[in-house]
């Protein structure tokens, strides 16, 4: 997996768990956030992401 799908799969995921107060299974984004880190991404980049997927 790429760095910009990494992205943008870990935002989609967190946003899908409840956002930032992870309102299910916190291993489930975390998870994610964790492929997305390890593909060189930092977490500003999976913030903004994640603002611009909420905006869509």
């Amino acid at each position: 997996m790429d760095k910009q799908t990494a992205i943008e799969e870990a935002a989609r995921v967190v946003l899908a768990h409840g956002g930032p107060d992870c309102l299910t299974d916190p291993h489930i984004p975390m998870e994610a956030i964790k492929q997305a880190f390890a593909a060189g991404a930092n977490s500003d980049e999976i913030a903004a992401e994640m603002r611009r997927q909420r905006g869509a």
